[in-house]
C-alpha cells in the first residue's frame, strides 16, 4: 500500500486518508474517491489530498476483516457467536446468548504477531457474557494490508473463539439463618439475578437453621441441577458448618478458599453428579466477586477444580470493600 499526498487530478480510485470539506460537503476518510468526488474537490480548489493506494497483493481493510473473522469463527452458529458486517476495517463477534468466552490464547497471540496492522482484541478468558455482548473485535488498522499476511493470520487462528452456553438449566439455593444475621431477602435477590443472567432458573430456595444436620438435609432435598449454599455466618474453616454439611449429605468438598478478593470464603464440591458451590458472604451483593467466576464456569460445564481456583489469584484483586472490618490498607491517623 502506498500512503501519502497526491494531486487531486490523480486521486481517482484512491482511499481518502483524512476527511476533507469541499464546497460545504464533507468527504470522510476511508472514502474511495470516485470521479464525482474528484470533480467536487477540483471545483472547490483543493489541489492535493492524502490518500492510500492499494498495490498488487494488497487486501482492502473490510475484506481483510471479513476473512479474519471467518477464520476465527468458521461456524459462528456452532460457536454461539454472531458476526457483524465489516465497517472501517472492523468486525465484531457478539455473544448469541448468555455464556462464557473460551479462547485459544496462544493462537490469538500468534495472530496478533503477524502484522501490527492486523489485530484482534477479546474479553478475558472465561469472561461471563450476556446476550449481544462483544466477545471480540477484529480491526485492520491500515486501509489495506498484504493479502499474504491476512491469510497467514487466518491460518494461525482458526476456530479459536467461542462462547460456551450453560449446560445446567436450574439451581437450588439453601440459605442458613442465624438470629440477628443479615437479611436473607437481599442475598436471595442477588443470587437469583446471577442465576438468571446465565439463563437458568432459581427453582428452589430453602431457609434452614445454621446447623450441620439441618443444612445437610436441605442440601440433599433441594431442587436444581446445581446447589448453591449461602450461610448466615461466614464459612471460616474446612470443617465449618456448610462444608461439613455437604460431607454429611454424602458429598465431597474439593476446595475451600480462593485467592480472589472479594470472594475468599468460597468452597466448591459435589453431591453425586450435582455441583455444590458454597457462596462467600459478598455474594449477598450484586457486585462482582469470586463467586461469579466460579458459578459461570460451573453453570457452563467447564471443569473447575481446586487447581483452577488456585490459578485465579493473578487478576483476582477485584475491589476494596469500604466496610471491611479490617481494611487491607492501613488508615492514616
Amino acid at each position: 500500500m502506498k500512503f501519502g499526498p497526491i494531486s487531486v487530478a490523480q486521486s481517482e480510485g484512491a482511499i481518502l486518508a483524512h476527511s476533507v470539506t469541499a464546497a460545504g460537503r464533507k468527504l470522510r476518510k476511508g472514502l474511495s474517491l470516485l470521479p464525482e468526488h474528484v470533480a467536487q474537490l477540483a471545483e472547490a480548489g483543493v489541489e492535493e489530498v492524502i490518500v492510500a493506494r492499494l498495490e498488487p497483493g494488497d487486501c482492502h481493510e473490510d475484506e481483510a476483516a471479513r476473512i479474519l473473522a471467518e477464520a476465527l469463527a468458521t461456524d459462528p452458529a456452532s460457536a454461539n457467536l454472531r458476526v457483524t458486517e465489516a465497517f472501517t476495517g472492523r468486525v465484531n463477534l457478539l455473544a448469541d446468548g448468555p455464556g462464557v468466552a473460551v479462547l485459544d490464547v496462544a493462537a490469538l497471540e500468534q495472530f496478533n504477531q503477524v502484522n501490527p496492522m492486523i489485530t484482534v482484541a477479546t474479553v478475558p478468558q472465561y469472561q461471563q457474557m450476556g446476550v449481544a455482548g462483544m466477545v471480540a473485535t477484529i480491526k485492520v488498522i491500515s486501509y489495506a494490508v498484504p493479502r499474504a499476511d491476512v491469510m497467514r493470520a487466518a491460518n494461525l487462528a482458526r476456530d479459536v473463539i467461542r462462547l460456551v452456553r450453560p449446560v445446567h438449566q436450574s439451581a437450588g439455593l439453601v440459605v442458613t439463618d442465624i438470629p440477628g444475621g443479615p437479611p436473607n431477602e437481599k442475598g436471595v435477590s442477588a443470587i437469583r439475578g446471577r442465576v438468571e443472567a446465565l439463563g437458568m432458573d432459581l427453582c428452589d430456595v430453602q431457609i434452614v437453621p445454621h446447623e450441620t444436620e439441618a443444612l445437610a438435609a436441605a442440601i440433599s432435598g433441594v431442587g436444581g441441577q446445581l446447589v448453591l449454599i449461602l450461610t448466615g455466618s461466614a464459612t471460616s474453616d474446612f470443617d465449618d458448618v456448610a462444608p461439613a454439611a455437604v460431607r454429611v449429605a454424602g458429598g465431597a468438598v474439593d476446595r475451600f478458599g480462593m485467592p480472589v478478593d472479594p470472594g475468599n470464603l468460597l468452597f466448591l464440591g459435589a453431591l453425586g453428579k450435582r455441583p455444590v458451590i458454597g457462596l462467600p458472604g459478598c455474594a449477598r451483593s450484586p457486585a462482582l466477586n469470586g463467586a461469579d467466576w466460579v458459578l459461570s464456569r460451573v453453570a457452563c460445564g467447564i471443569e473447575t477444580t481446586g487447581t483452577d481456583i488456585a490459578g485465579m489469584g493473578v487478576g483476582g484483586l477485584l475491589k476494596e470493600i469500604p466496610t471491611r472490618p479490617q481494611p487491607r490498607a492501613q488508615r492514616k491517623k
